[in-house]
């Protein structure tokens, strides 16, 4: 699929650049990197208000609705910037080129599989050189990445698409190891915009994962659009996407992370259910001086057999209950978040309650409400029995509320216990806000009035906050030191290394 258009006029530095992103932390952070590397070369990066003499917009295809927003969004920034280099990347322009290109031929159109080449090329533009070679930065965090849903206490109500601007995290980095999918849901046009699966090698990870410990992160989230079929680059594919053999498991990936490198939290994306096996629990609760985070995201989409299996999903409930419970014998107070889709079509009333009542059974730590969208192109576009609208809205009030309460639930056992929460923002009443290692909100002060930003501190949970019921507040106790360097290269930008991989005789962990 052809999606590089004219010329964009990218033939000069730019002073000042716009970076708009609609739709999943995907999307938002793999334009961090365009950000970083940006402003790393002296370009200003500026609101989506302001004017620019580069605009990026990073497009989501998730819905028709979400393209359709995505189209807005590539007018009206043109509009405010009739005079600037745009350039126009994401899924909706990887499955819908023709479209962006109507909108504004002189528009440059970088699919997916472009973006690395187009950072690379951005960072030559900008005169960003590697201090020790003198060569472009052509590694200059360019898989960062991530896949967390945006929660309802992030400002955003269900259903929604936020249209954001790069900000620069500076607590978590989001390190992409794997891209693309397979699987075919039913519902996804995903496989269609991002491609097959395939993984990063892992010393290619190592060395992101080393770039971000450099810039100050500490806390890394491995992420992916399908994270579970990590393979380090090679496998001898099985089936229901397993794998007989690979090259590296995602398992035997995080032993590499807390063996070579001094990362201090490790937490996962969304993985699938059946991608949770027993060799990644051992690693989880292995030796890895509790570095590995109590937390795992289970998409869920359904409480119903019938509709999973029209779904495409490769489990049923009762082996997504199983899972559940597995972890928790695994690592007692564990957090659990699912995903679920309202409104697919056949999804009966009857269908519904038994979603409701799975859901309840489980006693999640928080859940994710999506309404069903039809999305041309994809299987279930096609199918009968869709539900209308008004049902699908009132239907998703139901399982909103049950997430809201699933959240303070959870966040309601801390209260009494200690946490070992990352700081990240600050609160206008002076708190700071961070989370613990199972993903609760907590806030407290800083008792000297230092900033907490970056900081790990233990805090003596006290109370659930009276206006939030999913965060808690308590008292700092004190600050946890940061893990020191083994070695005077920790503050080198190191180049993402790339080397072959054969195939193995074996499926577990990596060479």
């Amino acid at each position: 699929m052809a999606t590089e258009a004219a010329p964009t006029g990218l033939t000069a530095r730019p002073r000042r650049a716009v970076i708009a992103n609609l739709g999943c932390r995907v999307n938002q952070a793999e334009m961090e990197a365009a950000a970083r590397l940006l402003r790393a070369g002296g370009v200003e990066v500026v609101e989506a208000e302001a004017s620019a003499d580069l605009v990026i917009v990073n497009t989501c295809t998730v819905t028709a609705v979400a393209e359709a927003k995505s189209r807005q969004l590539v007018r009206r920034l043109r509009r405010r910037n009739p005079a600037a280099a745009l350039v126009v990347t994401g899924c909706a322009v990887a499955v819908e080129p023709a479209e962006f290109a109507a909108i504004d031929p002189s528009a440059r159109l970088v699919g997916n599989e472009a973006k690395e080449a187009f950072l690379a090329e951005l960072s030559e533009l900008v005169g960003l050189r590697d201090l020790d070679d003198g060569e472009p930065a052509e590694g200059a965090l360019p898989t960062l990445s991530g896949v967390e849903a945006v929660e309802p206490e992030d400002g955003a109500r269900e259903g929604e698409l936020p249209v954001s601007a790069p900000v620069g995290e500076r607590t978590r980095a989001f390190i992409k190891v794997q891209d693309g999918c397979s699987f075919h849901c039913t519902y996804c046009i995903i496989p269609r915009a991002r491609g097959p699966e395939r993984s990063l090698q892992p010393e290619a990870v190592l060395a992101d994962v080393r770039r971000a410990l450099a810039a100050g992160h500490r806390e890394v989230v491995l992420t992916g659009v399908n994270i579970g079929t990590y393979d380090g680059g090679w496998s001898e594919r099985g089936p229901r996407g397993s794998h007989r053999r690979a090259a590296c498991t995602l398992a035997g990936l995080v032993r590499r992370i807390l063996a070579e490198t001094e990362v201090e939290r490790v937490r996962l994306s969304s993985i699938e259910p059946q991608h949770v096996t027993e060799e990644l629990l051992e690693v989880w609760t292995g030796p890895g001086d509790g570095r590995c985070l109590p937390h795992f995201h289970l998409p869920l989409q359904s409480g119903d057999d019938g509709v999973l299996r029209r779904m495409g999903r490769r489990y049923d409930t009762a082996f997504y209950a199983s899972l559940v419970g597995r972890i928790r014998r695994a690592m007692p107070g564990v957090a659990v978040h699912a995903d679920v889709i309202v409104g697919f079509p056949t999804e009966d009333e009857a269908a519904f309650e038994r979603t409701v009542a799975f859901i309840r059974d489980l006693d999640l730590a928080g859940l994710h409400v999506f309404r069903y969208s039809v999305r041309p192109g994809t299987a279930a576009a096609r199918m009968e029995g869709h539900v209308d609208e008004g049902t699908k809205r009132e239907r998703a009030e139901v399982l909103l509320r049950l997430a809201a309460d699933a959240r303070a639930r959870f966040a309601a056992r801390a209260v009494g216990a200690t946490a070992k929460v990352l700081f990240e923002t600050p609160e206008p009443d002076g708190r700071w806000l961070g989370r613990s290692e199972t993903n609760v909100l907590v806030l407290a002060r800083s008792p000297d009035g230092r900033p907490l930003e970056n900081a790990i501190g233990w805090v003596a949970v006290e109370a659930v906050e009276a206006s939030r019921p999913e965060r808690v507040v308590g008292r700092l106790l004190g600050l946890v030191p940061r893990r020191p360097w083994p070695s005077s290269d920790a503050g080198r930008l190191l180049p993402v290394v790339t080397v072959p991989a054969p195939p193995l005789p074996s499926s577990g962990g990596c060479r």
